[in-house]
C-alpha cells in the first residue's frame, strides 16, 4: 500500500493539503477522511473544494444533513459525513450513488461505511499532534489512488 506521512502546523496549512488534493481530483475520485473530532477533517474537505473551484464559504459539515452537493467547481463535489449513522443501515441512504456521479466525494467518518466503501479510495488519517499541529497520513487502497499518492508525493517534494 503506497503512503505519504505529513505534518500540518495549522489549519490553513490542512486546508492548503486539501486544495492540492482537490486540483489533482479527477472524476469518481473519494477521499475517506478519518480521524477523532476536531482533527480537520471538514477544514481538509474545505481545502479539497477550493481545490475544485467552489467557494469555500459553502462549505460546512454535513453531520446533521449526512450529504451535501455542490457545484459550481471543476467536478461535482459530494461532502458526505457519517458520525451520526452508526449503527443505521447505510444501504438504504442512497449515500452511495454519488461516489459513480462523476465528481469528487469527500466521506468523513467512514468507518461507518464499512464494506460499503469503494476499494480504490484515498484514506486519510487526521490524529492530533499538538495544539494546531495534525498528522496526516494519506493512503492508496488501489490503483487510482496509488497514482495520487505518487502525485501528491511528487507535488510535496518540489514544493
Amino acid at each position: 500500500m503506497k503512503t505519504i506521512d505529513l505534518v500540518s502546523h495549522s489549519s490553513l496549512h490542512t486546508e492548503r493539503l486539501g486544495e492540492r488534493l482537490g486540483r489533482a481530483a479527477r472524476p469518481n475520485d473519494v477521499f475517506a477522511l478519518s480521524g477523532e473530532l476536531g482533527t480537520g477533517k471538514t477544514v481538509l474537505a474545505r481545502g479539497i473544494a477550493i481545490g475544485l473551484g467552489i467557494d469555500a464559504s459553502d462549505i460546512s459539515s454535513p453531520t446533521f444533513i449526512i450529504l451535501r452537493e455542490h457545484g459550481g467547481g471543476r467536478l461535482p463535489f459530494f461532502h458526505i459525513d457519517l458520525y451520526r449513522l452508526e449503527g443505521v443501515d447505510l444501504a438504504n441512504t442512497g449515500w452511495e450513488e454519488s461516489l459513480e456521479a462523476g465528481g469528487v466525494t469527500v466521506i468523513e467518518w467512514p468507518d461507518r461505511a464499512g464494506p460499503l466503501l469503494p476499494d480504490d479510495r484515498l484514506e486519510v488519517k487526521l490524529e492530533h499532534i499538538a495544539d494546531t499541529k495534525r498528522r496526516i497520513v494519506v493512503s492508496a487502497t488501489g490503483p487510482r489512488s496509488a497514482e495520487f499518492v505518487e502525485e501528491l508525493r511528487a507535488s510535496v517534494i518540489s514544493a
